[in-house]
């Protein structure tokens, strides 16, 4: 379906449902939960006069207070982001609180230098690994899983690390480390990375999105925000991760953009001119799209705008999509159409989720909102035992039984976190940091699940060859 096909208000959506928190007030937000009059909520933009369905305003108040708070307190959450990312790399700079407590003493203490490569985020100190698994060679069956989870656990971290690991670590090339401008949050606010996997047997490209970082309260607007946009014989499809790609007010998707009045570079536009530029160089070269949580959403709905466009030969090359404890982006109309449309182009899919991981069950498969996976989960149980299932065990986040059961895995989590190292190598051994956010876990279970940690090991250890195999036959 060509960009042009649509012709609406939101610029090519004909049925849409936007949240504004910027507009609401506190009394006409409750009375949303009692009137079905969507026409009098300043707060949202609908094309449906109303909405009877109750839980469906239910979940929109909540949508609305969450990013509300978000807004109020973005920049405290940044700031405890700051500081605790501070604190753990002069820390990790001086070689622990002895290593500062000496340097003090020797008149050597070191201040690290944020922009470096040896500075590492939040996630990058609860998995430090950075080497690949010399156990997995180019060529095997999960060779590609691998590397795309490593490259979507990368994605965090800044340009100089970015560049540090892909050259001079995996022996690849980076082609590009990208901050893409966000139009409804008129901040940069996506972040990528592209680079290239070459040798004799194959020549891949691979993009990477960042996902959602733990204190940036705007990537956290962009998973809270349950704004859809409907296009007529595609589907519903999430609002938030369409923005965060690159969607542009008023417009839309326009097919081309004029490079001179968009000074700001987007997401899918950047990537997409890029991947025409590498892709004519030669004719072997293919490329996947990977990320994990956020950076999932957005590496599965890059290749829906490029079918949107129309883009046959970019299609063509698409060798697969990688994603990792990525949420729901559409209504099942919209699953139906992307299967087709992979299965057209003989695109792989692989949506690998770990154990009770909270947000791949997020938002919820309900009669209230209609967001579903689509294609079949290659899940790991906590002992990184892999299946090929329809949907995740409790595909729902809240649910009684599933809580119950969450908190013995966490359980489980928090013992193997003491035994992993001696049992499977001193490469898997689990820092301090993670051991903390694991006991969190109790609380808020599915949370310490969605680390890149759990993802890692479950590509390197999970018996997953198998079922990788016959998933590619039933694509193909």
């Amino acid at each position: 379906m060509a960009a042009s096909a649509c012709s609406c208000n939101s610029g090519f959506s004909n049925s849409y449902m936007l949240l504004k928190p910027e507009e609401v007030k506190f009394f006409d937000l409750l009375r949303l939960l009692f009137s079905s009059n969507l026409k009098k909520r300043k707060f949202v933009d609908s094309t449906s006069a109303r909405e009877h369905n109750f839980w469906h305003r239910f979940f929109i108040f909540l949508s609305i207070v969450v990013l509300k708070l978000l807004r109020f307190f973005a920049k405290p959450l940044a700031l405890l982001g700051f500081f605790l990312e501070s604190w753990l790399n002069f820390i990790s700079a001086n070689g622990g609180f002895s290593g500062i407590l000496l340097n003090i003493l020797r008149f050597k203490l070191i201040i690290p230098d944020s922009s470096s490569a040896e500075y590492l985020s939040i996630i990058g100190h609860l998995d430090s690994r950075v080497r690949l698994d010399e156990k997995i060679k180019a060529g095997d069956v999960n060779y590609f899983g691998a590397l795309c989870m490593m490259a979507s656990k990368l994605a965090y971290e800044n340009e100089a690390c970015v560049t540090q690991t892909v050259n001079h670590v995996w022996k690849m090339e980076l082609l590009g480390f990208f901050n893409f401008w966000n139009g409804y949050q008129e901040k940069f606010s996506t972040q990528a990375f592209m680079m290239r996997d070459k040798n004799a047997d194959h020549d891949t490209i691979i993009v990477s999105f960042r996902g959602t970082e733990p204190f940036n309260a705007d990537d956290w607007s962009s998973d809270f925000d349950i704004s859809w946009y409907e296009i007529q014989g595609i589907g519903k499809i999430h609002g938030g991760f369409m923005k965060a790609l690159g969607l542009q007010k008023s417009i839309g998707w326009p097919k081309e953009i004029d490079p001179q009045q968009q000074r700001r570079p987007l997401s899918y536009y950047t990537i997409r001119e890029k991947l025409r530029e590498v892709l004519k160089e030669n004719e072997r070269t293919r490329f996947v799209v990977t990320g994990h949580s956020l950076g999932g959403a957005l590496a599965i709905l890059f290749p829906f705008i490029l079918v949107f466009h129309e883009e046959k030969l970019l299609l063509e090359r698409l060798e697969g999509v990688y994603t990792f404890g990525q949420p729901r982006v559409g209504d099942g109309e919209f699953g139906e159409f992307m299967m087709k449309s992979l299965s057209q182009y003989k695109i792989r899919y692989y949506r690998f989720v770990y154990g009770f991981d909270m947000v791949p069950r997020l938002p919820l498969d309900d009669k209230a909102l209609m967001f579903k996976h689509f294609g079949r989960c290659i899940y790991f149980d906590w002992n990184y035992v892999a299946q090929i299932l329809e949907e995740e065990p409790f595909k729902n986040y809240f649910s009684i039984v599933g809580a119950v059961l969450m908190r013995i895995h966490a359980c489980f989590e928090i013992g193997r976190s003491f035994t992993i190292g001696w049992r499977r190598g001193k490469e898997y051994e689990e820092r301090v940091l993670l051991r903390i956010v694991r006991l969190f876990g109790l609380l808020l279970p599915g949370v310490p699940a969605h680390c890149p940690q759990d993802y890692v090991n479950s590509t390197r250890l999970g018996s997953a060859d198998r079922f990788l195999n016959e998933y590619d036959v039933k694509i193909q």
